[in-house]
């Protein structure tokens, strides 16, 4: 017991003096840290812990016991996860244990805000520069043991354009001499894709993975909806990728062309796995499912126009009950299989689509309500057979995706020139139609 006594006795008046030291030193170690070449120094040991060839801090300000202000630090060409950097507003607080380990550390850093662009890369050996005969005293390097941002920029070059998380609150911690990055909130914006809001993120980029925890969005005007992401990414030889996403009740309008996004309307879930050799879609492969809950077709043209010929106004709006299908791929080739179309009573589809370099082929089975097919001659030329309350017809798919073709209007057409009158019928009600517009126009 006495032995314990002298020991924390020891141990108290050591610290009692390291802090006398502190104080005695703090107007020295103030005007130090507060100098050009302390800043000059700082710069490049934390640019080398950060895995930069450079970096520039601006003016430090010592602020109190063991913390210090700058207004920012700028890196660039970043060998490793981090490309570049720009944070502003910066504080942290100097941990004097480090320089046991032989580190520079810096306990909880934050950062007012800033930006930085991360990269997946190939692992290259680092300059080590000439060091003077007394750096066997002094600390080796940097090390950051958190630092946070809000708001910041996390981005990203994605087919030419830069993307990433905007508007988030980031935290950076070492794993190894790597980096965990972890963000919540902001909005993720990339080519291809509308705008996401970000819930949380958790990834790791090491030498060789890049490994994602879990990425969790939300579509930007529906809080229900939910997109989860996870997987890896090999980022040194191996560039090999297996990634999955599942997700639900996404709006599909905000994902479809422009043209189209005013006309369709639903709730889209599902899940994929995407995998390859390396990330470049010539070499990926990968399998999906989807259905739609609620869709919905309005105010189509074609389906306008088809309501017209037919004479069934029922035709120019579809409501969907089922809408579902499976899509494997092995590049070059896709099959979209398992197709389920339904609205009950009108019609139904099913069947198999193979794409293979663009080249289209495959074949629906198509199934039409028998009083939809009324303007239609002998529709049971075109629609041989009846079950299911409907009458069905296959279709065969060719051509290509810019120019898809299919066997069903030539064979409609065909029934049309043997009946003449019907054909007419169709003309009339047509041109009638078309003087309706041009007197109600007046």
């Amino acid at each position: 017991m006495r032995r314990k006594g002298r020991a924390i006795a020891t141990v108290a008046i050591l610290l009692i003096l390291g802090a006398i030291g502190i104080a005695w030193l703090n107007p020295r170690l103030t005007h130090h840290i507060e100098s050009d070449h302390f800043r000059a120094e700082l710069a490049k040991e934390t640019a080398k812990g950060l895995h930069f060839p450079s970096g520039q801090y601006a003016p430090i300000h010592w602020t109190g016991f063991l913390s210090a202000t700058s207004d920012g630090f700028r890196a660039r060409n970043g060998r490793k996860a981090m490309k570049s950097m720009d944070a502003h507003g910066i504080t942290a607080r100097f941990n004097p244990l480090g320089f046991f380990l032989r580190r520079w550390q810096l306990d909880d850093v934050h950062i007012r805000s800033g930006e930085v662009e991360i990269q997946t890369y190939a692992p290259t050996p680092e300059p080590s520069p000439a060091k003077p005969w007394f750096h066997i005293f002094l600390p080796q390097r940097v090390y950051l043991k958190l630092v946070e941002s809000e708001p910041a920029d996390v981005t990203w070059c994605f087919r030419g354009e830069k993307g990433g998380f905007f508007g988030t609150r980031l935290v950076i911690a070492p794993h190894g001499r790597d980096f965990n990055y972890q963000a919540s909130g902001g909005t993720l914006k990339m080519a291809l894709i509308p705008n996401l809001q970000l819930r949380d993120t958790h990834l790791l980029i090491t030498k060789k993975l890049l490994t994602l925890y879990n990425l969790d969005l939300q579509p930007s005007e529906d809080a229900t909806g939910n997109i989860h992401a996870q997987g890896t990414a090999g980022t040194s030889e191996d560039r090999s990728v297996d990634f999955n996403f599942n997700f639900e009740r996404i709006p599909v309008e905000e994902w479809l062309p422009k043209q189209w996004r005013d006309h369709v309307r639903g709730t889209a879930s599902g899940n994929i796995r995407w995998r390859g050799k390396n990330p470049k879609l010539e070499s990926s492969t990968g399998e999906a499912t989807l259905r739609v809950d609620g869709g919905r077709i309005i105010e189509l043209p074609f389906l306008e126009n088809l309501a017209k010929i037919t004479n069934e106004k029922a035709l120019e709006r579809l409501t969907l009950n089922d809408c579902s299908f499976a899509l494997t791929w092995n590049y070059p080739r896709a099959e979209i299989k398992n197709i389920a179309i339904d609205e009950k009573g009108k019609f139904r589809a099913e069947g198999v689509i193979q794409v293979e370099r663009k080249a289209l082929s495959g074949a629906i089975e198509l199934g039409v309500a028998r009083h939809l097919l009324d303007w239609l001659p002998k529709p049971e030329e075109v629609f041989p057979h009846e079950h299911d309350g409907y009458l069905w017809t296959t279709v065969h798919l060719s051509g290509t995706t810019d120019a898809p073709q299919q066997d069903l209007s030539p064979r409609i057409m065909e029934v049309l020139k043997e009946n003449p009158g019907a054909a007419l019928g169709l003309l009339l009600r047509q041109f009638g139609d078309w003087l309706k517009n041009i007197f109600d126009s007046e």
